[in-house]
């Protein structure tokens, strides 16, 4: 059994778009790509290295493998990009793709459908990087994302896509994990509880 694990850096007011640099995702007129550079500091350095640390498999949507796919491969192993050119990249894609980087799966069909079936086998964590489009459908079906990485920004952007869309599955979340740069960047990793836990005010236990 393995489990899938989402990554995603984030906005404070909740943006996954085109964090990486200016033209990397531009729809809808987006003017901020490039959002998280200025923050990275040595913590989310040895904080990436840690999480990349053991075997793993990427799952990718196709504007993000083509982003990744034209940078990994010319990177340099100083740079960390022996992990991800050796992983196992699975593309989820409906359409053709160029499978132009080494160790390339074409996940065809229904995505999510596909991904559980991963689930089932044995093998190293599956990883979704980024992939707004495809964190959709997966956050809409349940039992399917085992956890939730986010990597929160000190910024806001007012608009563009975001990570939790109105299909996502009502579901109360755990705190498992987190570490803070010295940049304000807050490095959350959390764990579904099961539906979302209801209480009222009326009810505080008294102090």
């Amino acid at each position: 059994m393995r489990h899938l694990m989402a990554t995603t850096f984030l906005t404070l007011d909740g943006v996954m778009q085109a964090p990486g640099g200016p033209g990397e995702d531009d729809d809808g007129g987006f003017q901020y790509g490039g959002w998280s550079v200025p923050y990275w500091d040595d913590v989310m350095m040895e904080a990436m290295g840690r999480y990349t640390s053991s075997p793993f498999s990427m799952v990718l949507g196709r504007r993000t493998y083509d982003v990744m796919a034209a940078y990994w491969p010319n990177a340099s192993e100083e740079e960390g990009a022996g992990v991800f050119n050796n992983a196992t990249k699975y593309l989820a894609s409906r359409g053709t793709p160029n499978m132009i980087w080494q160790n390339t799966v074409h996940l065809q069909g229904n995505a999510a459908e596909a991904l559980a079936a991963l689930k089932e086998e044995d093998g190293p964590e599956l990883q979704v990087h980024g992939s707004s489009n495809l964190l959709q459908t997966l956050l809409a079906t349940p039992g399917l994302v085992d956890y939730l990485r986010l990597w929160i920004f000190p910024v806001t952007v007012g608009s563009g896509k975001r990570l939790f869309g109105d299909g996502v599955l009502p579901v109360g979340w755990k705190l498992v994990d987190h570490v803070t740069a010295t940049t304000g960047v807050f490095i959350a990793t959390y764990e579904p509880t099961g539906p979302v836990p209801i209480g009222s005010f009326d009810h505080l236990p008294e102090s």
